[in-house]
C-alpha cells in the first residue's frame, strides 16, 4: 500500500492578505477604500448589511485587480449620522471636526445649524461655522448679527468668500478630517474646489425662486490636501434628524445647558414647561439665549413623535 501523504491542503494556498484601508467615498452598497500606496480598490462589504461610513478605517481582501472585500470596520473616534423615524443614514467616522457652511444667500435654516452643533456636541467634536458669500453687502451684515448668540456660547464663525478666496479656512482645517455639511447652494463645492482643486466638485446654480440651491453632491466623499489634512464633503441636506439621541443627551448636547442641568426640581425634566425648570429660569435670567432654548424644544417635541423614543413621566424627584 502506498504510504498515505501528510501534507498541508492549504499550503498551496495561503489565506488572502488582509490590507488596511480607508473609505473615500460611499456608493450605496459599495465603496471606494483608499489602501497603501494611494491605489483605490472598489469594495464590497461582507454579508447583506452596509455598515461601513466615509472615513472608516477597515480592512479590506483584494477579490480582483481593482477590487475587494470589507472583511472589518475598525473602532472608530467619532460616528455622525442622521436619523429619523424610518431609518438611520450614516454620514462620516472619525472626523476631528464640523465645519458647518452657511451663506448670505440663499438663506439658512437656523434649525439645521442647531441640529448640526447638537450632533457635533454629542460625538464630542468641535463645530466650526463658516458664514460665506459674504460678498453680498446688503445682507452680510445682518446675516453676521444673527450668528453672535453662538459667537457668545464659544464657537467661531468665519466670514468667507469662497469664490475669490478660501484661504483664511485653511489655517482651521490644517491637521484635521473636518466633515462639511450644510444646505444645499451654501458653497460647500465652492470651498472644496478651492481647496482641493483636483476634487471636481460641481458648483450648482441657485434657484432664486424657490430660495434654495440644487442638490449637487450626491455621496460623502473623502478629499486629502496634505499629509495631515481632510475635507469629507457631504450631501446638502434640508434637516438632520436627531432621532437617535434621547432627551437626556440632547438637552446635554445644547453645552450652555450644561451647568444648570442637575438643578431642575425633577431628575426627568424636560426643560419643556415643567415646574421650578432650572433651563428655563437660566432663560428668564439672561443666562440661555431663548432662540436656542426654543430650538431645544422642538427637537424634543418631534423625538417625542417618534415611535421609538418613550418619554419619562414627568413629577418624580
Amino acid at each position: 500500500m502506498p504510504p498515505v501523504s501528510k501534507t498541508n491542503p492549504t499550503a498551496n494556498n495561503p489565506a488572502p492578505a488582509l490590507l488596511r484601508g480607508q473609505v473615500v467615498s460611499t456608493h450605496g452598497r459599495h465603496y471606494l477604500v483608499e489602501i497603501s500606496g494611494g491605489e483605490i480598490l472598489t469594495c464590497f462589504p461582507r454579508g447583506k448589511r452596509s455598515l461601513a461610513a466615509c472615513g472608516d478605517l477597515v480592512q479590506v481582501i483584494r477579490t480582483a485587480a481593482r477590487q475587494g472585500v470589507i472583511e472589518a470596520v475598525d473602532p472608530r473616534r467619532a460616528l455622525l449620522f442622521r436619523s429619523d423615524r424610518h431609518r438611520q443614514k450614516l454620514i462620516a467616522a472619525n472626523v476631528t471636526q464640523m465645519v458647518i457652511v452657511l451663506a448670505v444667500v440663499p438663506s439658512f435654516y437656523e434649525e439645521l445649524l442647531n441640529r448640526c452643533l447638537a450632533a457635533a456636541a454629542h460625538q464630542g467634536i468641535p463645530a466650526l461655522v463658516v458664514l460665506n458669500k459674504f460678498d453680498l453687502t446688503a445682507a452680510s451684515a445682518p446675516a453676521l448679527a444673527s450668528l453672535q448668540p453662538y459667537v457668545e456660547l464659544g464657537y467661531t464663525v468665519l466670514p468667507l468668500v469662497a469664490k475669490d478666496d478660501v484661504s483664511p479656512l485653511r489655517g482651521y482645517l490644517e491637521g484635521h478630517l473636518s466633515l462639511l455639511v450644510g444646505q444645499s447652494g451654501m458653497g460647500k463645492s465652492t470651498i472644496l474646489n478651492g481647496l482641493v482643486p483636483g476634487a471636481a466638485a460641481t458648483v450648482g446654480d441657485i434657484s432664486v425662486a424657490l430660495d434654495s440651491g440644487r442638490h449637487t453632491t450626491t455621496h460623502a466623499s473623502l478629499h486629502r490636501f496634505n499629509a495631515r489634512s481632510a475635507l469629507i464633503d457631504s450631501p446638502g441636506m434640508q434637516e438632520f434628524g436627531l432621532m437617535h439621541l434621547t432627551q437626556r443627551e440632547l438637552a446635554d448636547a445644547f453645552h450652555e445647558f450644561r451647568p444648570y442641568l442637575a438643578a431642575c426640581r425633577f431628575n426627568d425634566c424636560r426643560h419643556t414647561g415643567e415646574p421650578d425648570c432650572a433651563i428655563a429660569r437660566a432663560a428668564s435670567d439672561g443666562n440661555i439665549n431663548p432662540r436656542r432654548l426654543a430650538a431645544y424644544r422642538r427637537i424634543v417635541a418631534d423625538l417625542s413623535r417618534s415611535k421609538t423614543f418613550k418619554p419619562r413621566p414627568s413629577g418624580r424627584a
